[in-house]
């Protein structure tokens, strides 16, 4: 199978390419190269520099002729959408409403969407969150992303386009950018390692659902035959503080260092884990890798990386 994957250059995104690499598909990578690095392309999969927004991205469908498209690409900081949310709506709403208007264009069969569990149900009523839980977002973020649930939703009924959209945790491992991505545990990695205090916004009780990367990029996988026009939320179920994110590395490290704490951020919720009963029912995907384990990989990815600089 020919997989578009938008974003491919990212943090996720390139993390899936290989995944799907090593299953055998195709793999073509749509990536502007805002947010995403060219190191993170795999090497077998055909790349093109495109903005989601832009007309040339027509090209690239009547070129390539994906069978199914996997949606990363996306303004995807919180502060950002907060303080330019018409950006954020022109990348995450336009931009998805452009790629999916070429997918029926040109026969795509599927798209799998990476949507937000952290930012779309806002402050939940009780947790863990399941895909029935109303959708109250608190930030322009979490409004983008799920305007773009609804689009599907209506494309498919009205066109037959199917889809799988993803509700993704707290998604932390090797390639997150410390310095453009939201992504505490790799920010607060790459700070330690210069010595420097990491800060942390708030009183660090804010919770939320770490699901190692690997893992994300196996529901992506399977999501390819399964979860046929359903929304299905990926996480551990558990609450997870900023606090014992930086316990846990600063226990990894070995480093006897305090973080900084600062004012809270405007648009943050306070608490957010996720059930994802649906996906291992209807995807037969449960994580696997602790948070413990994935916090080692993760610090002897950018540990290596620090080497190589």
């Amino acid at each position: 199978m020919k997989i578009l994957i938008t974003g491919g250059a990212g943090f996720i995104g390139s993390n899936v390419a290989d995944g799907f690499i090593a299953q055998g598909h195709e793999v073509v990578v749509v990536d502007d190269l805002s947010t995403g690095f060219r190191r993170n392309i795999p090497q077998k999969a055909a790349f093109y520099q495109v903005d989601i927004r832009d007309e040339a991205l027509q090209e690239v469908f009547e070129k390539e002729k994906p069978d199914l498209v996997d949606h990363h690409a996306a303004q995807i900081d919180v502060r950002k959408s907060v303080e330019d949310p018409l950006f954020d709506a022109q990348v995450n709403i336009l931009g998805s409403l452009n790629l999916i208007q070429q997918c029926i264009r040109h026969g795509v069969q599927k798209v799998i969407y990476a949507s937000t569990g952290g930012a779309i149900y806002g402050e939940p009523g009780a947790l863990p969150v399941d895909e029935t839980h109303p959708a109250r977002p608190l930030c322009q973020y979490g409004i983008s992303k799920h305007t773009v649930e609804h689009y599907l939703y209506l494309y498919q009924y009205h066109y037959g386009l199917h889809y799988t959209i993803l509700r993704y945790p707290n998604v932390y491992g090797p390639r997150q950018d410390p310095h453009g991505e939201a992504g505490v545990l790799a920010i607060f990695t790459e700070t330690m390692f210069t010595g420097r205090q990491p800060v942390i916004f708030g009183d660090g009780g804010h919770t939320r659902d770490y699901v190692y990367v690997g893992d994300i990029m196996k529901a992506n996988l399977l999501a390819v035959e399964r979860g046929q026009d359903r929304i299905i939320n990926l996480g551990w179920g558990r609450e997870i503080s900023v606090n014992e994110i930086f316990a846990a590395l600063k226990k990894e490290l070995s480093m006897d260092i305090d973080p900084i704490y600062a004012e809270e951020r405007l648009g943050e919720i306070h608490r957010i884990c996720l059930d994802s009963s649906r996906a291992q029912k209807e995807l037969g995907w449960q994580p696997e890798v602790s948070l413990d384990e994935g916090i080692r990989r993760t610090v002897e990815y950018y540990r290596e990386r620090k080497g190589e600089n």
